[in-house]
C-alpha cells in the first residue's frame, strides 16, 4: 500500500495530521492519547509496518 493511500484511510478514521517532522507525518486521535507516525512519501510501505499501523488506527 502507498502511503498517501494509507494516510487518506487513517484521516477517515478520525486522525488527524498535528506536524511533518522529515519525511514523516505525525497523527493524533481525539479519543486516544497515542500518535501515530508514518512515512511519506513512500511508493510502498512494507508489511511489517503496514500490519503494525492498521492494527493501531483499527482497519
Amino acid at each position: 500500500m502507498r502511503s498517501a493511500d494509507l494516510i487518506k484511510e487513517v484521516e477517515k478514521k478520525g486522525w488527524v495530521l498535528v506536524r511533518i517532522n522529515g519525511s514523516h507525518h505525525h497523527f493524533k486521535h481525539s479519543e486516544r492519547n497515542d500518535l501515530l507516525t508514518i512515512p511519506h512519501p513512500k511508493q510502498e510501505i512494507k508489511v511489517g509496518l503496514l500490519r503494525k499501523i492498521q492494527k493501531q488506527v483499527g482497519l
